[in-house]
């Protein structure tokens, strides 16, 4: 789980967009809850954003350099669907610095 410690080495930012009422939404709160203090003691200084709106989808976004972005949907996904998706962000991050 190397790559948790690069998230602040190629992204610039991270959100996460969620409805807390909504029944769909649960594992991607749960992974919030879970996963986010791990990520931020890891990446103290990048900014993770989490917005909660009624009738939204889940959805994780990465902004890179250049204001260049990537979301992921997350309904449906499991937490360690969730988790690989985010580690799959990371890797095209570094990707775009090369």
């Amino acid at each position: 789980m190397a790559w948790r410690a690069n998230l602040s080495r190629n992204l610039k930012e991270l959100r996460v967009l969620f409805s807390p009422t909504s029944a769909a939404n649960r594992v991607s709160l749960s992974f919030i809850e879970k996963k986010y203090r791990d990520l931020k003691t890891h990446n103290p200084k990048l900014p993770m954003l989490i917005r909660e709106a009624t009738s939204i989808e889940p959805q994780l976004w990465a902004r890179y350099d250049l204001g260049v972005e990537r979301g992921i949907r997350l309904e449906g996904l499991t937490e360690e669907q969730i988790s690989k998706a985010l580690e799959d962000l990371v890797k095209v991050g570094a990707s775009l610095k090369s």
